[in-house]
Parts: C-alpha cells; structure tokens; sequence
C-alpha cells in the first residue's frame, strides 16, 4: 500500500526537512516487506492565498484516485500508536493500493475536504504547526511500520 503525505506548503531544507526524510525513509525500508510503501510527499500552495477552500481543492488534487482519505485535524479521533499501526495494517489487508494523509495549512482542513475523510486523526487537543505536524506523521508511519514488522522500536 503506498502512502501519500498531501501537505500545504513547502518543507525547505532545515531540521524538519531532514526529520520527515529520514523517517520517511525508514518508514519504505521497515515496510518495503510488509506491503507497505513507499511514501511520497505532494506539497501544494495556494499562491493566490484565497483561503482553506483553495487550499482543499489542491489537496483533493493531489490525493490518488480511491486512496484511503485520512485527515489531520485537532477534532480528529485520537489513537495509540499501536491502533494506528492495526488501521494501517487493515486497510493493506483490505487490498487498498493507497492511503493519502492530508494536512492542511495555518487555518486548517476546509470542512468540506474533512467531511469527505475516511479518517481524522488527531495528535492531541493542542495545535500544531503544519510543518511540525508532518514530522510527526513521518515519525508514526515508521513506528507503524516497526510495530507490524515486531521490531523494538516501539516500546509500549
């Protein structure tokens, strides 16, 4: 199952870059034998800053026909790791070929694009910051990953 990371705006080169690079790699490495990868990442930006509609409209854009739709949003639901790790592995089992992670900019997820989720998936009651957000999703891909492969990377 490939997994898409939808995001707005673009990741320069710094320590976030780096972090989502290295995870994301390790998250192709860990699951290239378990059916699971590769990821890439589709950055979109609303050059014309016309608000979370248009940034929803690129997004929708950029996620794969039939792709699992997941969103990352503060009202989504919250999950363990090892749940995480369970879906990802249910939605592979289930013959899905894609499953498209979207995050949205600085205002958000429009509702419209939320209401057409599969999925919303929250990192807890606080707000985060786009760019941080991704490093954090890159990071839970490859704890999913290790969790699926029994590696001990995750230590519950």
């Amino acid at each position: 199952m490939r997994v898409h990371l939808c995001a707005v705006g673009r990741l320069r080169a710094g320590p976030e870059r780096d972090l989502v690079n290295d995870y994301l790699q390790r998250f192709d490495r860990t699951g290239r034998a378990l059916a699971l990868g590769p990821a890439a990442e589709h950055e979109v930006e609303d050059r014309k800053n016309a608000g979370m509609a248009a940034e929803a409209e690129l997004l929708a854009r950029a996620v794969p026909a039939g792709a699992v739709l997941v969103v990352l949003d503060e009202r989504g639901r919250l999950m363990s790791s090892p749940d995480f790790a369970a879906q990802l592995g249910r939605w592979r089992d289930d013959g899905r070929q894609d499953a498209a992670f979207v995050i949205g900019g600085a205002d958000g997820i429009d509702p419209a694009l939320r209401a057409r989720a599969d999925l919303a998936i929250s990192f807890g009651a606080m707000v985060w910051p786009h760019m941080l957000v991704r490093v954090m999703l890159a990071e839970q891909l490859y704890r999913a990953a290790a969790i699926l492969a029994g590696t001990p990377y995750h230590r519950a």
